[in-house]
């Protein structure tokens, strides 16, 4: 929601005097005002130097100094020998990660170790994988202007993402499925026992996953629930890497995949949950309704759709929905962060009631939905 517009005209006083040098000079002389000058001066310095800061990241994960701190400290010598990188250009980068707490100074003088995001990464190890997928997403921004005036958009991210276009979905090879497949299955995991947790499937007797990808929500899925049947519905060239992990999974009958196209293709009837894991953000408000009513026509009386996705209007979540997938979204041609309501508003459309919204452990990166599809209703 907005801003009141009885609160304009004070916002208007504000804007002027935050915009005054003057005003913002004699706040620095004013001990309490200091305080709250000084923390929006470095929010404000962080959006500037953000790309720097996303840079020492990627530098940190392309040269592999998380994996080589896994076992304790090193000198700084030692991790510029394994980079083959020069001591002397090591060593400012290793301070830059030390002042974002991707390391930290530890052990003896001129030793540096994990920080505490350097930690929590390796503990999430579909991270490092996204982060330097973003190379893509960096080439596609390096001029927005240029970006925001292409429609649609023609950078590296609409090509990489071939599976989003109705057109060419059907057509994906798997040299094209194979990247992407991957990139989606390891940033996956990182979600997936969110929603499992969010939502527990042992209630459900079989599982239609649409837009699978190489079935890593599936095989969990599985796992999750002994008594569940699953089932991945993607592109042949996709559904075949999905097929080869339920049999390196050893999940026998109980999991398979089915080649389609959820553009153009009726969906294969028979379980009562269909699920859409991180697949409606990435199309358009008239695909999503033609892909909800596809879903609705595939589910039985009483039969349950579930959704998770970021979601746009997440309190604390709006740095991830709205900035970050809505620009990447942008970049990719197709798609965009919706809110619970505009989700709801949508699965009204195609024909489902009983839309309920469960709570995740972070609700910024993924939250759940389900609808059900009333005995009574048909399109």
């Amino acid at each position: 929601m907005g801003i009141p517009s009885l609160l304009e005209p004070w916002l208007a006083r504000r804007d002027r005097l935050l915009s005054s040098a003057g005003f913002q000079a004699a706040v620095l002389r004013i001990p309490l005002l200091r305080r709250i000058a000084q923390r929006r001066a470095s929010q404000l310095f962080d959006l500037c130097a953000g790309f720097v800061y996303s840079q020492v990241l990627f530098a940190c994960v392309r040269l592999g100094l998380f994996e080589l701190l896994r076992r304790g400290p090193r000198p700084v010598s030692e991790l510029a020998q394994s980079a083959r990188i020069p001591p002397e250009a090591m060593l400012p980068l290793v301070q830059a990660a030390v002042a974002l707490r991707l390391l930290q100074w530890r052990g003896s003088p001129g030793c540096c170790g994990l920080g505490v995001h350097g930690a929590a990464l390796l503990g999430n190890p579909g991270l490092s994988p996204l982060i330097e997928h973003h190379s893509l997403l960096y080439a596609d921004l390096q001029d927005p202007p240029a970006l925001l005036r292409s429609v649609p958009p023609a950078g590296q991210l609409q090509h990489y993402w071939a599976y989003a276009s109705a057109t060419a979905a059907a057509a994906v090879t798997s040299r094209q499925a194979a990247p992407y497949s991957t990139l989606m299955g390891v940033s996956q995991a990182l979600v997936a026992q969110m929603i499992l947790e969010a939502y527990p499937l042992a209630r459900h007797r079989s599982l239609l996953d649409v837009g699978g990808g190489d079935g890593t929500f599936a095989s969990l899925a599985a796992r999750r629930a002994p008594g569940l049947q699953v089932r991945c519905f993607d592109v042949p060239a996709v559904a075949a890497l999905a097929e080869a992990r339920f049999a390196a999974e050893k999940l026998g009958a109980r999991a398979r995949a089915i080649a389609g196209d959820f553009h153009n293709d009726r969906l294969p009837s028979g379980a009562d949950l269909i699920s859409l894991i991180r697949v409606l953000h990435d199309h358009g408000d008239a695909q999503v309704v033609r892909l909800l009513r596809s879903v609705h026509a595939a589910l039985p009386a009483d039969g349950t759709l579930l959704i998770a996705e970021p979601m746009a209007g997440t309190p604390g979540g709006a740095r991830v929905a709205e900035a970050y997938f809505g620009i990447y979204l942008l970049a990719m041609g197709s798609g965009k962060p919706r809110s619970p309501a505009q989700l709801s508003q949508l699965l009204e459309r195609a024909g489902f009631t009983r839309v309920r919204l469960h709570e995740t452990g972070l609700p910024m990166f993924v939250r759940v939905m389900t609808a059900r599809r009333d005995a009574a209703t048909s399109m």
